[in-house]
């Protein structure tokens, strides 16, 4: 068996999905996405699922000489998440892909991670819940970023009303080797499960269509349609523990909507704004697109206001000391402003 070298890991496992994608895409003259989808499946069970027929014989005598030339055993939970990103950067160039339906980077991955694991007080077990979420890009890089800081056990509470993109995030999971339970309904709708301990999400951005739906809540449009990016905030904290985090990517432009008096109501009531943080605007098309990470805190079991909320912008990625230099700063805003009360 091929032992795919470390440095090229992902690359190599994902050229091995492609392959296998173009294959099955040929035989089940399907979407690029649905033969993904397939390719994770037999990846899972390890072994060419056929049905009436299809793929053929050959094709499946070429993607099993495919499957054995990688040890998915040997390969780590990033590494196999990177090469499924992969896949969904594909995926945006042969299908057509919503504008909310793309990954969220991995340095914004990455740094959300960070966030949850330096706020949320020392703990063997924590649950993450994201309402939003998609192909699970976000929450396996928060699950792994959260195992890699010496959290033995993660749970991930998924939702999301594409049942395509829950299919690519169970693949994910599964493959990974994460503890992610999806449900495929309406965010917005009324929710089984419980409190978690942190809400995370990249929002989707625009109009919730069901009016009388939207009415139930608190960050509701006074006429018209509602934006679902603040229905999803309130939604969200209301699903999370008493002194409880949501850590949110949001539109900078958050508190300068015609919508944003409805959102600060209903925060006044039930949630601390303590941070929200600009990314660096390099990263965006133009100003109106920038997107920020807010930060909220549920009131009650000893929560406070933070004595300054934290505010500022990040540098510019590629600058490593400064972007150092700005990860302390949040790190010291935690020690001196947000936990020293």
């Amino acid at each position: 068996m091929l032992k795919i070298l470390s440095e090229n890991e992902s690359e190599a496992l994902f050229k091995v999905m492609d392959q296998s994608i173009e294959i099955l895409q040929d035989e089940l003259s399907t979407s690029y996405i649905d033969a993904l989808i397939e390719t994770g499946d037999n990846l899972i069970e390890k072994n060419v699922q056929v049905e009436d027929g299809k793929p053929s014989t050959t094709a499946v005598t070429k993607l099993t000489t495919l499957y054995q030339s990688i040890d998915l055993s040997q390969l780590d939970a990033s590494t196999i998440r990177r090469a499924i990103q992969y896949s969904m950067l594909k995926v945006t160039q042969k299908d057509t892909i919503q504008p909310n339906h793309q990954l969220t980077p991995d340095t914004i991955g990455m740094i959300i991670g960070y966030l949850v694991t330096s706020l949320l007080p020392q703990s063997s077990e924590l649950e993450v819940l994201d309402l939003a979420v998609g192909t699970g890009n976000l929450m396996t890089t928060v699950i792994n970023e959260l195992i890699g800081n010496s959290i033995p056990k993660v749970k991930g509470i998924g939702v999301d009303n594409d049942d395509t993109l829950l299919a690519i995030a169970q693949i994910s999971a599964n493959l990974q080797g994460l503890n992610l339970a999806l449900y495929h309904q309406d965010s917005l709708g009324k929710l089984a499960f419980g409190k978690s301990d942190v809400a995370i999400s990249d929002l989707p951005v625009g109009y919730y269509p069901l009016y009388e739906n939207a009415k139930k809540y608190t960050t509701s449009a006074n006429d018209g349609h509602s934006y679902v990016h603040h229905l999803l905030i309130e939604q969200s904290m209301s699903h999370v523990k008493d002194g409880g985090f949501g850590i949110f990517l949001v539109p900078t432009n958050l508190f300068q909507s015609g919508q944003a008096k409805q959102l600060l109501k209903w925060m006044q009531g039930s949630a601390y704004l303590q941070g929200f943080l600009n990314l660096p605007k390099a990263l965006f098309l133009n100003d109106s697109a920038q997107k920020s990470i807010l930060i909220l805190q549920n009131h009650g079991d000893g929560a406070l206001q933070a004595n300054k909320v934290m505010l500022g912008e990040f540098p510019s990625f590629k600058n490593q000391a400064q972007f150092k230099k700005f990860m302390g700063e949040i790190l010291e805003w935690e020690q001196q402003d947000l936990f020293k009360k």
